[in-house]
């Protein structure tokens, strides 16, 4: 027969609750070592910053340079003598400026004035009546027009110079002319990078057609004009 232990008895029967509980207190003693903190004694220190002791200063002492005090002025003499006034001083007479009724005035239309015929030059932006380009005779803002059938002539005639396309010569041409008081296209000046490319600038600008010419104050004047050309191989 078995011999019958009592449960009581059993040294193994709570072995795993209390090695759970062991742990844990183990854990938590380790982990309150890693926790724990100290800290170093505090001290008053007096951090205040005081204004009013950095805002005295000291202003160094300098010593005063006492002038000498001016001289005296002199005494007036004790006589003065009268000098008796003889000479006959001449009244200036001021005359009226005021016109009377028996002098003549002349009327303004009796002065002629010769007309100077002047050959100024006037800007393109600041003109009174600009050069009419044709085709623009009934265009409303006739600047926009100018500048819109400018853009087409130079498109419409624009040809790359072949020896400068061989070598590769491209960039921007500034071109200046004067628009003649008879409509007429003169004083041509041209400034680019390379010569081909400012013959063919000049060509596209002789090219221009006859214009009607700006007008100052009802006179024909010569109106200067510049626009770039850009020249860029593809």
């Amino acid at each position: 027969m078995e011999e019958k232990k009592s449960p009581k008895a059993d040294l193994n029967r709570n072995s795993s609750l209390y090695f759970v509980l062991g742990l844990m207190a183990v854990l938590l003693l380790v982990w309150g070592a890693f926790e724990w903190k100290t800290y170093d004694e505090a001290n008053d220190y007096d951090i205040s910053l005081n204004v009013e002791d950095m805002l005295d200063e000291e202003v160094p002492m300098t010593e005063q340079i006492k002038t000498p005090p001016p001289p005296p002025p002199p005494a007036a003499p004790e006589i003065i003598e009268v000098v008796e006034d003889e000479e006959e001083v001449e009244e200036t007479v001021i005359e009226s400026t005021e016109t009377s009724q028996e002098e003549e005035i002349i009327e303004v239309d009796d002065i002629e004035v010769d007309d100077i015929d002047d050959d100024i030059e006037v800007p393109f932006a600041v003109i009174e009546d600009v050069p009419v380009f044709p085709g623009c005779e009934s265009a409303g803002d006739k600047k926009a027009c100018f500048n819109e059938m400018m853009q087409k002539h130079i498109r419409k005639n624009f040809r790359y110079p072949e020896i400068a396309q061989e070598m590769g010569v491209q960039g921007r041409v500034a071109v200046m002319f004067t628009i003649q008081k008879d409509g007429s296209i003169g004083n041509i000046r041209l400034r680019g990078p390379d010569k081909n490319l400012e013959a063919e600038a000049r060509r596209i600008i002789e090219k221009l057609p006859q214009m009607t010419p700006g007008r100052q104050r009802g006179r024909p004047v010569r109106v200067p004009f510049s626009i770039p050309i850009t020249f860029k191989l593809q």
